[in-house]
């Protein structure tokens, strides 16, 4: 619901401001949505009087005026409709900003000056008709400021209310409430009765009423409907996002928006005979107000006379009873429809308005009466005309009835949390209009209010107490439970930083069953035995696996035979091992390769991806995870046999690198080199705890040697033994240069190779000396000569 801010405080003024408001609305269960200023931004826009018009000399739509500010007269020339004499409106005086920031300047309109402008509602961002200039009242003091004229220093607050609350969806609610949460009484307008000044009476009957348990109807006759709505009711309508039509229409929808009764006027003239409220008749057909015809169903509750429905009862009423310029009489109706009868009718017809939202959800039913006299009261002064009786058509039995609910003092405590004084339990009881009806030595026996439907049970009432009380105000308790976190190692890693490392690298995570066909596991991993289901669900899928290959190196297939080139899978899942008599469930980790190493692009070209690749990003998810990974030369039935990497960590091994046989690739039917790995996954997560180290100040110093070397010793022998004999603050060590030729001299390169190192060294307190730099070399030097043959290249 949207509502003026000001309108609010007309009813209660708390010693708030606008955010604080809010603020305190939304902690008491009906949330803010928004907020919104109730004009555009302007200045220099005042109360002005058009004194004489006459017609512009050289423009047929144009008028020449004399418009006064209270002191002075100037002449501005306009092109509304509507300009006449002794009208009084908006005037923006030279030097004034509209919305959008126009600034208005003298001009000359067709020869003719003008100084300022006569503004329209749109222009000053109040509405959106542009066809003419607004007319204030004949009251309007001239000269005085527009803004302060109007109260435009004001907000429109949007609430989403709940669908229990349908109590709030008026200013006599949310003022209710508020004046509840401040503990101040609200100064809400005189509901006056109004006499009748005739004897006529509609003729009224209610044939439904399970669904219309209440009606009631009132005639008023020789009204004027040519005479507008008070500015200051089209302005509170309109800061509620409801638009200003007719006077008629206008009060009820202000009555829907003050006091949240959805009342009707139907023109009297288009009644035949009089109002039967009963269900629809099987096709019967009604045209509505905004034109559409709808096809009625047996269901619907209807407004109608005695031939024809002229409305659909609490949704919206018909096009041919609805009031017009020329309506006389008039015939008001203020009811009370059981929400069950309503629930669901106006979605079923596609529509949804603002009084099928209230009575849905449950309208007042001690209301109607004092709607329908205030609605009367504001039509006369307005339109004028002669009041007749109300009719009120009640069935009693089919009312809602008062229910009695018990509150318990302990139930109260325990679900707040905290025990408050009986008499404050007492006082937001009577505050919120609960009737507590008798002191019990538990409790309280407390009955509530016809407008607040919603409270029914003991829970319905602790809410409200502590809704009043204050959430804030609630003790914070934690919870306490048997439930424990289970412990978790720092040192190892979650899977969920594995999967993201390779999705992030351009793989796709595979999910692929734990069956597999025989055959291809037989070529894959001969050396374990598949454990055979005793019910597979077919021969391809009638083991368990024992390696993750299987079913990864089918779904390349499959990818393959749909033209994907590039394919990048892994998957993380368990494997199933004959342990003895024991089945064995690891957890693994396993991925496939195969096709261009890089998405295809200008700028990438079409290098395909190879063994080193994989190693790469094997080599930084290790570094990720924490762990050092050895890669040893080995052999393995389902890779090629001088492409094959064995996977350890601390001599131990925890997996396979490798490119897939031919022989497999063939009668797999694969295409290109399909690189793959499969690692324990238990060892690999299990890592170091993080440490913090401080950045050490001091110069780093490098050292570069190159050594002819066998070409059979391995980069990590040289990298082991270079590390070990380096000395503790060894930053770094990198191989930058590898060569094999003829050039490395005569004998030399038979069998040999030369290879160029890097050695960084970084002391964390103090400058490395140069005697110490040159000793750790020397001996890095002396080391690669003893243990592995190394020489230095000249």
């Amino acid at each position: 619901m949207k509502f003026s801010e000001q309108w609010l405080r007309e009813w209660v003024n708390p010693a708030l401001d606008s955010q604080q408001l809010m603020d305190q609305i939304t902690m008491a269960g009906l949330e803010v949505d928004g907020f919104e200023p109730v004009a555009g931004k302007f200045t220099g826009i005042i109360v002005g009087e058009v004194l004489s018009v006459e017609a512009h000399p050289d423009a047929d739509k144009l008028r020449v005026c004399q418009v006064s500010n209270g002191s002075t007269q100037v002449q501005v020339v306009c092109g509304a409709p509507n300009v006449r004499a002794g009208i009084k409106v908006p005037f923006a005086e030279l030097g004034a900003v509209l919305p959008g920031d126009f600034k208005i300047k003298q001009a000359k309109l067709r020869g003719q000056p003008s100084v300022g402008m006569l503004c329209s509602g749109a222009e000053l961002g109040l509405s959106e008709d542009h066809d003419g200039i607004l007319e204030l009242p004949v009251d309007a003091p001239v000269g005085q400021s527009f803004a302060d004229y109007l109260q435009l220093n004001d907000i429109a607050i949007d609430v989403d209310l709940t669908p229990n609350r349908a109590d709030c969806l008026s200013i006599k609610g949310l003022a209710r409430e508020v004046g509840v949460l401040n503990s101040l009484p609200l100064n809400a307008p005189g509901i006056h009765k109004v006499a009748a000044t005739h004897g006529e009476v509609p003729d009224v009957r209610v044939e439904a009423p399970a669904g219309c348990p209440r009606y009631l109807g009132r005639i008023l006759r020789n009204v004027d409907l040519s005479a507008k709505s008070p500015l200051w009711m089209q302005e509170k309508l309109r800061r509620s996002g409801v638009r200003s039509i007719d006077a008629a229409v206008d009060v009820t929808n202000y009555i829907l928006l003050e006091q949240g009764q959805p009342m009707h006027a139907f023109d009297r003239a288009e009644i035949d005979g009089g109002i039967v409220v009963r269900m629809a008749k099987p096709e019967e057909k009604l045209v509505l107000l905004d034109g559409q015809e709808v096809t009625l169903t047996e269901q619907t509750l209807v407004i109608a006379d005695h031939s024809k429905p002229i409305a659909i009862a609490g949704v919206m009423g018909g096009e041919h009873s609805g009031v017009s310029p020329k309506t006389r009489d008039l015939v008001l109706e203020s009811a009370y429809f059981d929400p069950i009868t309503l629930a669901g009718k106006a979605r079923h017809y596609g529509l949804h308005t603002d009084a099928s939202h209230r009575f849905e959800r449950g309208v007042d039913y001690n209301l109607a009466r004092d709607a329908m006299e205030r609605a009367t009261e504001l039509l006369i002064s307005i339109v004028g005309g002669e009041p007749g009786e109300i009719v009120d058509v009640t069935s009693a039995e089919h009312l809602p009835k008062p229910i009695s609910i018990v509150l318990r003092e302990k139930r109260l405590a325990d679900v707040l949390g905290l025990a408050i004084e009986n008499a404050k339990v007492e006082d937001i009881l009577t505050r919120l209009g609960l009737a507590v009806e008798e002191r019990l030595n538990s409790g309280w026996k407390v009955s509530a209010p016809s407008f607040r439907p919603d409270i029914t049970i003991e829970e319905d009432l602790i809410e409200e107490v502590g809704r009043i009380y204050g959430y804030n105000n609630l003790p914070v308790t934690e919870p306490i439970g048997s439930l424990g976190l289970r412990p978790k190692a720092e040192d190892t890693r979650p899977l969920s930083a594995i999967r993201n490392y390779f999705v992030a690298n351009g793989y796709q995570e595979a999910i692929t069953y734990s069956f597999v066909d025989p055959k291809v596991q037989e070529q894959l991993d001969p050396q374990n035995e598949g454990i055979a289901l005793a019910n597979p669900i077919s021969a391809d899928l009638s083991v368990m696996r024992t390696t993750l290959w299987s079913g990864l190196l089918k779904t390349v297939a499959h990818n393959q035979n749909r033209q994907q080139p590039r394919i990048r899978l892994f998957e993380s899942g368990l494997r199933f091992v004959k342990d003895g008599e024991r089945i064995l469930q690891q957890p693994m980790l396993a991925g496939v390769v195969t096709g261009s190493q890089n998405p295809e692009n200008w700028v990438n070209g079409r290098r395909h991806a190879d063994f080193f690749d994989v190693k790469g990003e094997l080599e930084s998810l290790f570094r990720l995870l924490g762990v050092t990974i050895e890669f040893r030369t080995g052999k393995h039935p389902a890779l090629h046999p001088g492409q094959t990497a064995e996977l350890l960590r601390d001599a131990q091994p925890v997996g396979w690198l490798g490119t897939l046989h031919p022989q497999v690739q063939k009668n797999m039917e694969l295409n290109g080199t399909v690189i793959m790995f499969e690692l324990f996954l238990n060892p690999i997560v299990t890592g170091y705890v993080p440490n913090f180290k401080d950045v050490s100040k001091f110069p780093e110093v490098r050292r570069d040697l190159a050594i002819i070397i066998g070409s059979d010793v391995k980069f990590a022998d040289v990298e082991r033994v270079a590390t070990h004999h380096a000395g503790e603050h060894l930053n770094a060590l990198r191989a930058f240069d590898v060569y094999q030729g003829e050039s490395l001299g005569k004998g030399e390169s038979e069998g040999n190779r030369s290879l160029a190192l890097s050695l960084f060294w970084q002391h964390p307190q103090r400058t490395l000396t140069e005697d110490e730099v040159h000793g750790l070399f020397n001996g890095v030097i002396e080391a690669l000569k003893t243990e592995l043959g190394a020489t230095l290249r000249s």
